[in-house]
């Protein structure tokens, strides 16, 4: 078992495309998911090198896919349904630096200056930009692939509002864009297990918060104060799935990325781990698939404690930020309880009832 949490994420050195986010999460097709009070919108970008390239928008809660379609099939069905965000389409297809949103806003990144783009799908006015300061790169960082940005607050124009910002190794960068004599404040992480995973903000600790790499530890940076030495804690896993020796060996062989997401109703804490491997080449290009997810509910003690069941709550990730919504609230587009929801460059949409994991197979 201890090969099975410790195993560390492999990174895919691959040329950005559209959506300027860590380049193992880049190829010819990226995925985004924004969220917008209760509910989400999934933007599929696919490489604009090709003809005709192509920005959808599909709310969640509608049917994503249907087996047996070809992935162009799907482009043209959603392409057809969402005629009317066409001028978001455009607008985001022209934005080269486009990574995943936060809170509602867009941040891209374009000759080294971060901004960040008010998503608002029914509005008709131009949307807010906020201008960021110029990034400063630490010495021996980069600040050219970003992991994800996080934000403490939907609203970047109240002065407490902090920006947070992972790039792919050691930076961790922070920023007030209220404030009026704004700057960043950069971060130097010497933990190498942190260097390629996504920063969140929790709600419940007022902090911004990374899982390492095969989630024993996990680090938190205080937004008031941040310092290269974060809180760290250590967490220790229990009530884990009795594997069959097929299970572990496949679960062995592949490569692992851990998320934390917070949910906005309980204040729990989950840490999701994906496992994933290479199930095919297409054209040169290998094409992963989720094998499994675990789900662990976190403490404060540092427990990680193995569940099938997170209530009436679904979970997304995203490339930015993930999150846990109720899905049985009556403003809500989702109906899907105790699921686990994600897009990636490979597979799309996958969609996961934690309750039917199988393990001694």
């Amino acid at each position: 078992m201890s090969l099975l949490l410790n195993q560390p994420s492999k990174l895919c050195f691959r040329r950005p495309v559209l959506v300027r986010s860590s380049p193992h999460l880049s190829n010819a097709l990226s995925s985004l998911m924004l969220q917008s009070h209760c509910h989400a919108y999934v933007l599929i970008c696919a490489d604009p090198c090709k003809v005709p390239g192509k920005v959808i928008i599909r709310s969640s809660g509608h049917r994503y896919h249907t087996p047996g379609n070809s992935f162009e099939e799907l482009v043209r069905k959603l392409d057809e349904e969402y005629e009317k965000d066409d001028k978001l389409r455009r607008d985001l297809y022209t934005e080269m630096g486009t990574m995943g949103p936060s809170n509602g806003w867009l941040p891209t990144l374009k000759d080294g200056v971060l901004s960040l783009r008010e998503v608002n799908i029914n509005s008709v006015t131009d949307p807010k930009r906020i201008l960021l300061p110029p990034l400063v790169t630490l010495p021996y960082c980069q600040t050219q692939y970003i992991t994800n940005v996080a934000m403490s607050s939907s609203f970047p124009e109240v002065e407490d509002c902090v920006v947070a910002v992972k790039f792919l190794g050691p930076q961790l960068s922070f920023c007030r864009p209220a404030q009026s004599n704004s700057e960043w404040v950069n971060v130097r992480m010497t933990d190498p297990c942190f260097f390629s995973s996504p920063v969140m903000y929790s709600k419940k600790d007022d902090m911004f918060r990374i899982a390492g790499s095969g989630g024993h530890l996990t680090g938190s940076w205080d937004l008031h104060n941040p310092s290269n030495n974060p809180k760290l804690q250590s967490l220790r896993f229990q009530n884990l799935p009795k594997l069959s020796e097929t299970k572990r060996d496949l679960l062995d062989s592949c490569s692992t990325s851990e998320h934390l997401v917070e949910s906005v109703t309980t204040g729990e804490t989950f840490m999701v781990k994906l496992y994933r491997k290479t199930a095919e080449i297409v054209e040169g290009v290998p094409r992963r698939k989720t094998e499994a997810i675990m789900v662990f509910r976190l403490d404060e003690e540092g427990n990680a404690v193995y569940t099938q069941d997170i209530g009436d709550q679904s979970i997304f990730l995203t490339n930015s930020e993930a999150f846990c919504v109720p899905s049985s609230s009556s403003n809500s587009c989702i109906r899907r309880s105790n699921t686990v929801e994600f897009f990636n460059v490979d597979e799309h949409v996958r969609f996961f009832r934690l309750a039917e994991q199988k393990w001694d197979w």
